[in-house]
């Protein structure tokens, strides 16, 4: 007995039904990968950043959880670090530094004081704060930057992979 499913063709006999004509190869239309935007978009939804300047600590949240916490450095007197709600403004690897005083430009390498990993997320169009590395390790947990919240070098790197543009950053007292 024959028995037609669109183009193809059954043959049912006592023993098992099997295949005469191949059936159609379905037509399926490629998926887009998510898009880089709405995987940055998902992450700053879902992630943010509490630093405590009281502890130099900052803690890094994914929803409620509590991913990490890193000791930092933060801003010297006259030059605190701004307190407030921001966001991450751009993510840098081996960024140059353009010291805020002198003007003199440091090139990317093992006398940046920035280290390899720059976080921005505040900025007056003329200075930038954000996290980074350090050329001076020893100096995390003290009140030593033009603003900026130094980090451990090991530290840094694994803080830039969990943040992305748009993450929510807390800064407080």
């Amino acid at each position: 007995m024959f028995v037609c499913f669109g183009s193809a063709v059954v043959l049912f006999s006592a023993a098992r039904p099997r295949l005469e004509a191949t059936l159609p190869t379905p037509k399926m239309k490629q998926a887009l990968p998510v898009t880089p935007h709405l995987t940055m978009a998902i992450a700053s939804i879902s992630s943010r950043l509490v630093v405590d300047l009281s502890e130099a600590k900052v803690y890094s949240y994914w929803g409620d959880r509590l991913i990490a916490t890193y000791p930092i450095a933060v801003g010297q007197k006259g030059w605190e670090t701004p307190t407030g709600t921001f966001t991450v403004l751009n993510k840098r690897r081996n960024p140059a530094w353009k010291h805020p005083i002198t003007g003199e430009a440091i090139p990317t390498g093992p006398d940046n004081p920035l280290g390899d990993r720059w976080i921005g997320f505040w900025s007056d169009n003329r200075h930038q704060i954000g996290f980074h590395g350090t050329n001076k390790e020893q100096l995390v947990g003290q009140a030593v930057s033009h603003g900026c919240l130094r980090m451990r070098n090991a530290d840094i790197r694994a803080l830039y992979e969990q943040v992305e543009v748009g993450t929510q950053v807390i800064v407080r007292k």
